[in-house]
């Protein structure tokens, strides 16, 4: 994908995401659009850090490594970063999210169809096996932590 197709794709997802966190979370948008930016600065710059990078890894490595850097305590700016992207739900993002793969599975129809019943067991079993997951993880940690 062209860089600059890519930097309207993630424009398009950011004004949606402002879009969902007025919508759902009550969130006026110019008082959000701070950290939305600076979450777009991190996701651009990621981004053009995969495609320019000798280490190929997906562009989610570098911008999940930015972000983390951006918000570490005692790295300058870090506070405003904080503040400023606590204003932007991380739910609201789920939208375009959603979206999109709801797009990309509306184009690969046919072989959903070919997989018929089998897709539905996958599913379910991926379901089961993440909240069986979870649970027991939580069970551990509230256990180790005396909680329970």
């Amino acid at each position: 994908m062209k860089f600059s197709s890519a930097i309207r794709i993630f424009l398009i997802s950011g004004v949606l995401a402002l879009l969902g966190n007025f919508v759902g979370f009550k969130i006026d948008p110019i008082k959000a659009l701070p950290g939305m930016l600076i979450l777009l600065a991190l996701v651009i710059a990621g981004y053009a850090l995969s495609k320019v990078s000798p280490v190929k890894l997906p562009s989610i490595a570098y911008i999940s490594a930015l972000a983390i850097i951006a918000s570490i305590p005692g790295v300058p700016g870090a506070d405003l970063v904080t503040k400023y992207v606590g204003e932007v739900q991380f739910l609201a993002l789920c939208t375009p999210i959603l979206a999109y793969a709801g797009i990309s599975i509306g184009k690969d129809l046919g072989s959903f169809k070919e997989q018929s019943f089998k897709i539905i067991i996958v599913t379910f079993l991926t379901f089961i096996g993440t909240y069986v997951g979870s649970a027991i993880i939580a069970q551990v940690v509230m256990k180790f932590t005396g909680v329970i």
